[in-house]
């Protein structure tokens, strides 16, 4: 991976510099539940406000599709953001035009702006020519912040990097320089964890993993298809039963390519998905056909741990149970402290990514504890995948 970053971007004083950010946070009653992503924005805003630049952020929010909605307006996050930074933000409502160019002519050194919603315009999601254009008008450099939004290209998140000069916002490069570490040049052994609840979702990851990868974990509802395809009955668990072969062929990769799969031997079964209900701890072989697996066990819990600390590096991607719901959380929790103890032991690099996992580590409390935590679902998830994403390969 080569693409420059704020390092080699030189003397900004008084230039304009679009900045493609990920402001699409969660609100609710017009307040931000949630402010991690204009926290992971806000290092790369603030350095190039300091150093004299104009700062023009531009953001999608929601899915207006190309029409404007005032409750997609990112005047709503405008006051938000400004907590965060703890500095003046402005709202300019277009982000292509005359009135956002007259108003973005008013800006003085240092004043940071945001733009209003980028897909209120048709074009943005088609990458549309015309609407770079018009877009790039506005800036005199172009920086990417927003790897969430990578795996799209977008005018904002591709278009751009064609038209102005290009550079990784701080956000966007800790995030390339963490998957380098995890996949790219790793240092093995390297573990890969895959959890959720299908198969069908995360087949090109799997094939890409057993690949790359000397151990792969496969938990939640996919390791279920996996049992099946052996033989093991699952009873009333969540199964894809018509990947069958493609479970056995992804088995057989692995052999050849030398990557031990670990799947659960002793799993937590009960006859209701509810928290709390009566549960049994048992061989994966003695699963009654009216119980549904929801955890892996203890044992094979410890199994993954003694695997992991013989490892270098991990990637992780998705729960081992239904951990949304006690006690099915126990081998996800387990995962996310072990892994948070080797990684400050400075025997693990280990990076988590995916809305299942990051919620996970978050619960467990460890997510300061791991070297990189991805709040990118799809983009990383295609990076997983071995897919080249568009708004990062327009950096390079």
């Amino acid at each position: 991976m080569t693409f420059k970053s704020l390092d080699d971007i030189g003397d900004i004083k008084g230039k304009r510099v679009l900045v493609r950010e990920d402001l699409n946070v969660p609100m609710d009653d017009g307040k931000v539940t949630d402010d991690t992503r204009l926290r992971a924005a806000a290092p790369t805003i603030a350095e190039l406000a300091d150093k004299g630049a104009i700062v023009l952020i531009l953001a999608h929010f929601g899915r207006p599709k190309g029409e404007r909605n005032p409750d997609m307006s990112l005047a709503m996050v405008t006051t938000p953001l400004r907590d965060v930074l703890g500095r003046d933000v402005r709202f300019i409502g277009d982000c292509v035009g005359e009135q956002a160019e007259e108003a973005v002519a008013q800006l003085q050194p240092g004043d940071i702006a945001i733009l209003e919603n980028t897909r209120f315009h048709k074009g943005e999601e088609k990458n549309d020519p015309a609407l770079a254009k018009a877009m790039a008008k506005l800036g005199d450099l172009y920086v990417n912040d927003a790897f969430s939004a990578a795996h799209r290209a977008h005018v904002s998140t591709e278009g751009l990097a064609h038209i102005l000069p290009a550079y990784a916002g701080r956000s966007m490069q800790a995030e390339l320089e963490a998957l380098e570490k995890a996949l790219g040049k790793p240092e093995h052994p390297v573990m890969a964890v895959v959890g959720g609840a299908k198969v069908s979702t995360k087949l090109d990851v799997l094939k890409q993993m057993v690949t790359k990868v000397d151990h792969l974990v496969i938990g939640g509802g996919m390791a279920n298809t996996f049992l099946a395809a052996r033989g093991i009955n699952v009873g009333k668990s969540l199964c894809e039963h018509d990947l069958k072969d493609t479970a056995l062929e992804i088995l057989d990769a692995a052999d050849k390519a030398d990557c031990t799969v670990h799947l659960p031997y002793d799993v937590v079964v009960s006859k209701e998905f509810r928290a709390n209900p009566p549960v049994r701890t048992v061989n994966v072989h003695e699963v009654a056909d009216d119980e549904m697996i929801l955890d892996c066990g203890p044992s094979a819990s410890e199994q993954i741990a003694d695997a992991l600390k013989t490892c270098k590096t991990l990637v992780w991607n998705g729960p081992l149970g239904a951990f949304e719901m006690a006690p099915f959380d126990t081998a996800t929790m387990a995962l996310a402290k072990i892994t948070a103890a080797l990684t400050k032991s400075g025997s693990l690099i280990s990076v988590a990514g995916g809305g299942d996992t990051v919620a996970a580590v978050n619960v467990a409390g460890v997510a300061d504890d791991l070297t990189f935590v991805s709040t990118a679902g799809g983009a990383f998830l295609e990076w997983m995948e071995g897919r080249e994403l568009p708004g990062v390969a327009a950096l390079g």
